[in-house]
């Protein structure tokens, strides 16, 4: 197994500490224009995200960030703040995802995370299973939003 010098030895969050209703605020990350448009070459090329002239003339009125950027913004203060420090196992999947309103270059978002239920596994012991709400907001304006599992070790 590789060792990954970003986890800690001993866990911080296990199954027990994602009580539903509990909310995670897991900071604030600046949208990169360079690091937007990299992703929207390689994985969504659409004129609207890759050119500001085609921005400027969508209904977005700008250069706007890939969805699926925007929701790798989310993942990123995710694993830093909550996954590399906790149980985590995997993930199953989720149950939706959208993003209410474009996010451009220059933008601050804040990622945040509730619990919406938690229950231990019929099947595995020692494993419980997590549904998760995750957020970025551009001050009160809500960017991104997904529902998802996940799978996390319990302390014993």
């Amino acid at each position: 197994m590789t060792e990954h010098p970003e986890m800690t030895a001993q866990p911080e969050f296990a199954f027990e500490d994602f009580t539903p209703g509990r909310v995670f605020d897991l900071g604030t990350t600046v949208v990169d224009r360079d690091e937007m448009v990299a992703f929207a070459r390689r994985f969504d090329p659409q004129p609207f995200h890759l050119d500001e002239e085609a921005g400027a003339g969508s209904i977005f009125k700008g250069l706007a960030a890939s969805g699926w950027f925007t929701a790798g913004l989310w993942m990123r203060r995710y694993v830093d703040e909550i996954l590399n420090r906790a149980t985590s196992i995997a993930s199953p999947g989720g149950e939706d995802i959208a993003w209410p309103a474009p996010v451009f270059a220059g933008d601050e978002l804040r990622a945040s995370m509730e619990i919406v239920e938690a229950r231990l596994s019929r099947s595995r012991p020692g494993l419980g299973l997590v549904k998760l709400r995750a957020t970025l907001r551009r001050g009160d304006d809500l960017v991104f939003r997904s529902t998802f599992t996940g799978m996390f070790g319990t302390r014993d």
